[in-house]
């Protein structure tokens, strides 16, 4: 037996051996990871903020939480406003869900000659077998549930700590990142920092931006046409529409539209036409105008990369997948050398 064989063979378990290992540990940690990276990217987005503060001699934690808290109102007044919607949707239903019942069995009396009556299909539902597995089945899964929404408020405060931790102390991180590079390798770590955060903080700025004065618009017209939850709506249709790329126009838009047709079909007409009419105006007019000193993302690349961040971290990767490829895009237009077109048939 050649003499180089044993060793190959323990070099090659050694490896295997590594690899399962390194397997196991990124397994475990890979929630961790993903935490960390979308602290990362809310660090950059709030960091020109605190930057603005701290040059106006406020302390660097003090300025970070005070932004945190800020964004978290903010967060929490949108939430309050669609939960309050939701609430009072429900409540109707469940106040008028007798009369629909009533309706129903009255139109199937009518046309198929049937002879049901409500009392009987009410003591059928609520005496079936099905009801009964149904609601031993949600009372089992209360633990569940709960534990979810341990698990999420666990994880919603590792982010913000993570978050809070990267952006005070973000000069500090810079400084022990690049003290183990070179001189001629620092600039260049600080100049992708730098752009990572113009770009990323810029675009959801720009974006932020934008759906104040969406919310704005469709506020007004939301309160002269007297279309209920005007302020719910309108903070709805300014978030969903600027943070989802293509399609956000759609879903946002839809939503008023609807409860626009339950109070007046006309309604529902004049807000469908502001929604469209509006889209162009935002379109060609605003865009343009204010996303034109942060980065501005063709729909197409936008739409791609949603569906890129998607496929790879489910709903995380859809929420910081813009801002990546904004600082994706950032870095080509800063490193990637673009020559001007002189033949005639590429212009």
């Amino acid at each position: 037996m050649p003499r180089w064989l044993p060793r190959a063979l323990v070099l090659t378990l050694a490896l295997v051996a590594c690899y399962q290992f390194a397997h196991w540990v990124f397994d475990r940690l890979v929630g961790l990871l993903v935490n960390i990276l979308i602290s990362f990217f809310c660090a950059l987005a709030i960091e020109p903020a605190v930057d603005w503060m701290a040059r106006r001699r406020v302390r660097r934690g003090l300025a970070t939480g005070v932004v945190i808290i800020v964004v978290l109102a903010a967060a929490g007044l949108f939430l309050l406003a669609l939960g309050s919607l939701l609430i009072d949707q429900i409540r109707t239903i469940v106040r008028d869900f007798p009369n629909y019942v009533d309706d129903v069995v009255v139109w199937l009396n009518d046309h198929f000659h049937t002879k049901l009556e409500t009392d009987n299909l009410r003591d059928n539902v609520l005496h079936s077998d099905w009801a009964r597995t149904y609601l031993a089945n949600g009372a089992s899964s209360v633990w569940g549930l709960s534990a979810t929404v341990i698990g999420t408020v666990f994880q919603l405060f590792t982010v913000l700590l993570f978050t809070f931790y990267f952006a005070a102390d973000g000069p500090r991180l810079r400084r022990a990142l690049c003290s183990v590079l070179p001189p001629a390798h620092q600039a260049e770590v600080l100049r992708a920092w730098e752009i990572a955060v113009a770009k990323t903080g810029g675009y959801l700025y720009s974006r932020a931006l934008m759906a104040l004065i969406s919310g704005i618009a469709h506020y007004v017209l939301l309160q002269v046409l007297g279309v209920p939850y005007a302020p719910a709506l309108a903070v709805w249709v300014g978030l969903v529409s600027q943070f989802i790329p293509t399609v956000g126009t759609y879903l946002a838009g839809a939503l008023p539209v609807l409860i626009a047709f339950a109070e007046d079909p006309w309604d529902a007409l004049w807000v469908l036409c502001f929604v469209v009419v509006y889209q162009q105006f935002e379109n060609y007019m605003l865009q343009p105008r204010i996303t034109a000193r942060t980065v501005d993302i063709h729909p197409a690349v936008a739409f791609g990369s949603v569906i890129a961040g998607t496929a790879l971290l489910g709903a995380v990767g859809a929420l910081i997948a813009i801002p990546a490829t904004a600082t994706l895009q950032g870095f080509l237009a800063a490193y990637v050398r673009r020559y001007d077109v002189t033949d005639s048939r590429l212009v």
